[in-house]
């Protein structure tokens, strides 16, 4: 039914928590990208399958979810109530999990979670370690709805700070609520969302345009994503609550076009939303108009800067403009507007319909609330990650990430996306917020989070992001144009030998050059992966220089393998993984490696269970 009044929204919530509270259990399977590359779909028609031969599908709800964070556990399985996890889950675990813990109350287990570190096994999703050390009112909805079902999300007092907003609130009281709750933009910039919303409902001109900025380009990032994917319902309403405030009628969603999880699920939302009456014309019988399109951005990492991503709105060249062009006032065809990303849009329906108070009570006095992160890299629990602000990065390494795997060393951190700084051990006690982190040479950013292990070149990982970024380039301006390739020029030949110690004074210049003349925040934050890893790592450097060695043995141009005589003890292992037969040497007597025929690919190292080969 159309939704016409406040009325009809909690008429039609108490219904559908009826109908849901009938089911005797849930079996929640998670849907997200993650889950859905380890095989999430075999093991819900498993579940499908099981239900319906048992004639349990009246009784049982199999819900098919968002992502539920803990990437590494995919595919995930919960069964409610009891909330029992079970992790990596296989078709063939399906059926002893329906018969002993969805009919019986028992958990299976052998399917259990165990512990890395204890070795114990955990039945409970939220006293498994990565879960029990977070705080997740923006995530924690995920495993809870069926992201194409516009009803579970209503069921969860969805769209009722939407109501508020329109029934009991003024549009400046709206804003001055945000602006009580301190929220920051979680896009990377940092500024105070209120000020923001503020300065564009003062902007002069007839029409506002309000945008979700959902082009989430960094290497290994996928917070938005998975947001969209889970409780895409959480932004719309958002936007919704954001045009009301600042006096929007239309906006934009711009999504990559390589999210066709999050973008099927947005689009589901949107309709959905106007179907039902809270989106489109007379909003709740308000009287407020307000509609979104979608618009599927190319893959453009510089179109996540907001006046490129209006450019590529207008149908022109994702480029940006100058820095002091405020788009709140000249924005989407030179109109005042309001863009903010996917996270901090899903933010607002709590801070209004809980308080702005509330809000604060988590994070720190100048970063309040949660943030999300992805942490990938050399972690052993990767995934979703959402913390109060000022949590320390140790906290989030090796807590809730489990530490490095193979007990191996940790050597850095990379925080912030591709412009992001490496941040080393000695800072890992550094607390997670926006001044913080930049006062240290990174940034937040979108909320990436790199992990790195003694394996790791920091010379080379400068190069890698200072490529990515060369490649991702609009190249309309020179600082940042010619300045990455030089950078990359300089930083090859450090990676290949041919580096000086004047390298190392000239980088820096060339970065202090960009920050100050370069057109965006792309080229402005580019040199920090640079910047950052000559400040906190310049022994790496000066052994490429000097010794023309590589620490991380990642370096192939400075690479030699060597074969210990004293420790071989002619297995052969080696030989025979040799692409090139580079290797020779008798049974059971210490072998040799040509180094003229040596490809230097690490297949013997890697091979070697006897420590005998070194690089």
């Amino acid at each position: 039914m159309r939704i016409s009044s406040p009325e009809d929204l909690a008429k039609v919530a108490k219904e559908i928590r009826s109908r849901l509270d009938s089911f005797e259990a849930t079996v929640s399977v998670c849907g997200g990208t993650g889950c859905i590359a380890s095989g999430c779909r075999t093991v819900a028609d498993a579940v499908r399958d099981e239900l319906e031969n048992r004639n349990l599908s009246e009784k049982i709800r199999l819900l098919v979810t968002g992502c539920h964070g803990f990437c590494e556990q995919g595919p995930i399985v919960v069964v409610r109530p009891g909330d029992v996890f079970y992790g990596k889950a296989k078709p063939d675990w399906i059926p002893g999990i329906i018969e002993e813990t969805v009919l019986n109350g028992r958990p299976v287990e052998k399917y259990l979670y165990k512990d890395p570190d204890t070795k114990e096994t955990i039945t409970r999703e939220q006293d498994i370690p990565f879960y029990a050390a977070q705080n997740r009112p923006i995530l924690g909805g995920n495993s809870s709805m069926d992201p194409s079902e516009i009803g579970d999300y209503i069921a969860l007092d969805g769209y009722t700070a939407l109501v508020k907003s329109l029934f009991s609130m003024q549009a400046d009281e709206i804003i001055e609520e945000v602006k009580a709750s301190g929220l920051r933009g979680r896009g990377g910039g940092g500024f105070p969302t209120g000020r923001k919303w503020d300065s564009c409902k003062k902007a002069e001109g007839t029409n506002r345009w309000i945008i979700c900025n959902a082009d989430e380009g960094d290497p290994g990032a996928f917070m938005d994503e998975s947001i969209m994917e889970g409780n895409p319902h959480l932004v719309v309403e958002g936007m919704i609550i954001g045009a009301l405030a600042v006096g929007g009628t239309s906006g934009f969603v711009y999504v990559r076009n390589e999210y066709p999880q999050a973008l099927k699920q947005i689009e589901r939302a949107i309709d959905q939303a106007r179907e039902r009456g809270l989106l489109g014309e007379n909003i709740l019988g308000s009287g407020f108009d307000f509609d979104i399109k979608i618009n599927r951005g190319g893959g453009a990492f510089v179109c996540g800067e907001s006046t490129a991503l209006m450019a590529s709105l207008e149908g022109r060249l994702g480029e940006p403009r100058a820095k002091y062009i405020h788009t709140v006032e000249h924005g989407y065809h030179n109109e005042p507007t309001l863009l903010n990303n996917v996270e901090t849009w899903a933010n607002v329906p709590g801070i209004i319909l809980n308080s702005a108070d509330t809000f604060r009570k988590l994070g720190t006095e100048r970063s309040p609330g949660t943030k999300i992160f992805s942490l990938v890299g050399k972690v052993i629990n990767t995934g979703l990650v959402e913390i109060p602000m000022g949590i320390p990065l140790r906290h989030l390494v090796e807590d809730i990430g489990g530490g490095i795997p193979d007990r191996k060393k940790f050597k850095a951190v990379q925080t912030g996306g591709p412009s992001g700084g490496c941040l080393p051990e000695s800072l890992l006690d550094l607390p997670v917020d926006f001044d913080a982190l930049t006062g240290a040479g990174s940034m937040m950013g979108s909320g990436g989070l790199i992990v790195m292990d003694e394996d790791t070149c920091m010379v080379d990982v400068a190069r890698f992001f200072i490529r990515f970024l060369m490649e991702e380039s609009c190249g309309k301006c020179t600082p940042c144009r010619e300045g990455l390739r030089e950078m990359d020029r300089i930083l090859t030949g450090i990676t290949e030998g041919n580096g000086t110690i004047d390298d190392l004074e000239y980088l820096p210049e060339l970065g202090e050059w960009m920050k100050s003349a370069a057109l965006c925040g792309l080229g402005t934050s580019a040199p920090n992966p640079v910047h950052s890893t000559i400040g906190y790592f310049r022994d790496e450097y000066l052994a490429h220089i000097e010794n023309h060695k590589c620490p991380g043995g990642v370096c192939t141009e400075l690479l030699e393998f060597v074969i210990l005589e004293d420790t071989c003890t002619g297995c052969t292992l080696c030989a025979r993984v040799c692409p090139t037969e580079a290797i020779s040497g008798e049974k059971k007597e210490p072998h040799s490696i040509d180094t003229t025929l040596c490809i230097k690919c690490g297949s013997c190292y890697d091979a070697c269970k006897f420590d005998a080969i070194v690089r």
